[in-house]
């Protein structure tokens, strides 16, 4: 995407942003959960802009990236990576198969575990968003120093992980 196009983006995705609703915010700003919850919120408006061409929604991308970096990776695991209950993923794995991305597979050592695995239309569709989504957030960001980008990502994932180490691998 062009600068302009990355410009409009943070622009419209500031719509309703706290500095300009005139609202006295004050008591609510020194809360983590209030400001991460309002970055958020800005930050998902960007992720649709971006994605919703793709006919991708966040929670779409995020598992496709995870059924992409994770070869055997079964619903339950998939399911408690996101946070997403089974009934809620077993009906956006229905979405994602029926779209043809994903593909649920029976495991050859445990004929009772199944696998959900990325369609060659899958993992072309996961370049593509992962190209879109490098930077999709550049614009809203730009304010910060690459430095500072890498910092509030690592203290956010320290805050969702409860200060332990990120499993890898």
């Amino acid at each position: 995407m062009d600068d302009a196009t990355l410009r409009d983006a943070a622009s419209a995705s500031s719509d309703g942003a706290a500095a300009d609703t005139g609202v006295d915010q004050s008591r609510l700003t020194n809360l983590v959960g209030y400001a991460s919850t309002r970055a958020s919120i800005v930050m998902k408006k960007i992720a649709m802009r971006y994605l919703g061409p793709l006919d991708l929604k966040v929670v779409d991308y995020s598992i496709l990236v995870l059924v992409a970096s994770n070869p055997q990776i079964n619903p339950k695991r998939l399911g408690q990576a996101l946070d997403i209950s089974a009934p809620n993923l077993a009906v956006t794995l229905d979405r994602l198969v029926e779209r043809g991305w994903v593909q649920r597979v029976r495991s050859t050592e445990d004929r009772r575990a199944m696998h959900i695995h990325l369609t060659a239309a899958g993992r072309e569709l996961v370049q593509r968003a992962e190209k879109i989504t490098a930077t999709m957030e550049n614009a809203q960001l730009r304010m910060l120093s690459p430095a500072e980008r890498a910092l509030l990502i690592e203290l956010l994932m320290k805050v969702v992980s409860g200060g332990k180490p990120p499993k890898r691998g």
